[in-house]
C-alpha cells in the first residue's frame, strides 16, 4: 500500500484555508435560510417559521436547517435579530448621520415611516410579531420586545436631545411624545395593510408634523392629570436597554 509522505501532506496553511473556505460557506447557507425565514415571516407570521416549513422552500433538508439552528425556537429568534440588524441599517444608521435635536428626530421618524410603507405588502415584523406574542411569554416574546424597546430608547434620547438642545419645549415628556409617534405608526400600518387606504403615509407624515409643531411651539395647557410621567419602559419589570444615539 502506498504511504503518504511527508511532502504530500498539506500544510497547515492549507488545512487553515480549507476550514476557512468551510466556515464562509456555512455562513452563506445560514445567511440564505435567514434569508428565505424572513420571507416566510412576513407572509405566515415569525409562529409560522418551522424547520420543515424552510426546508421546503430552501429545498435543504430538515437536518440541514437545523443543523444551523437547533430549534424552532433559535430559528424564530434568529429571524427577529436579522430583522433588527436591517432595521437598524435601514432606519437608525442613516438618521444619526444627521445634526442633534430636530433634524435627527425627524430623520429617524422619517425613515420609520418610509420602511413601514416598502412593508405594506409584507407587514412589519415588530408589529405583526407583537400581536403573535403580546400575551406568550418566552424567549420568543422576550427578543421582539426587547428589539423593540431599544428602538424606543433611541428615539426617547433623540427627543431629549432635542428638548436639551432647544428645539423643543424644556416641559416636553419624552415618554409621552414618544406614546405618540408611535401610535401614529401603528395607524399608519393598520389602515395602509389593512385597510388599503391610499392616503395612509401622507397622513402619518402630517401627524408627525403636528406632534412636533405641539412640542415645539407649545399649545394649550393640558386638562390636569393629563399628563403621564416620564419612566423607563419595561418588560418583565425589567428596565428598557438604551440604543446610542
Amino acid at each position: 500500500m502506498a504511504q503518504l509522505s511527508a511532502h504530500d501532506a498539506p500544510t497547515t496553511h492549507e488545512v487553515v484555508r480549507e476550514r476557512g473556505r468551510g466556515a464562509h460557506k456555512g455562513q452563506q447557507t445560514r445567511a440564505a435560510i435567514l434569508e428565505a425565514a424572513l420571507s416566510l415571516a412576513s407572509q405566515m407570521g415569525i409562529e409560522g417559521l418551522s424547520i420543515g416549513a424552510l426546508a421546503e422552500v430552501t429545498g435543504m433538508s430538515k437536518s440541514g436547517v437545523f443543523a444551523h439552528f437547533g430549534s424552532r425556537e433559535e430559528l424564530q429568534i434568529s429571524v427577529i435579530r436579522e430583522y433588527h440588524e436591517r432595521f437598524d441599517e435601514e432606519v437608525f444608521r442613516p438618521a444619526i448621520a444627521q445634526p442633534r435635536g430636530l433634524p435627527r428626530l425627524r430623520a429617524l421618524v422619517k425613515n420609520w415611516v418610509s420602511k413601514v410603507a416598502t412593508e405594506i405588502d409584507s407587514g412589519c415584523i415588530y408589529i405583526s410579531g407583537a400581536v403573535e406574542f403580546d400575551d406568550r411569554p418566552g424567549p420568543v416574546r422576550d427578543a421582539l420586545a426587547g428589539m423593540v424597546l431599544l428602538w424606543h430608547g433611541a428615539l426617547e434620547k433623540a427627543i431629549r436631545i432635542a428638548i436639551d438642545v432647544g428645539d423643543l419645549r424644556p416641559d416636553t415628556d419624552p415618554m409621552q411624545m414618544l406614546f405618540e409617534i408611535h401610535g401614529l405608526i401603528l395607524s399608519l400600518h393598520h389602515d395602509a395593510r389593512f385597510l388599503r387606504s391610499p392616503g395612509a403615509v401622507e397622513r402619518a407624515r402630517v401627524a408627525f408634523e403636528r406632534v412636533i409643531q405641539f412640542y415645539a411651539l407649545g399649545a394649550a395647557a393640558m386638562p390636569a392629570g393629563a399628563a403621564v410621567p416620564s419612566g423607563a419602559a419595561t418588560v418583565g419589570g425589567a428596565s428598557a436597554p438604551s440604543a446610542p444615539i
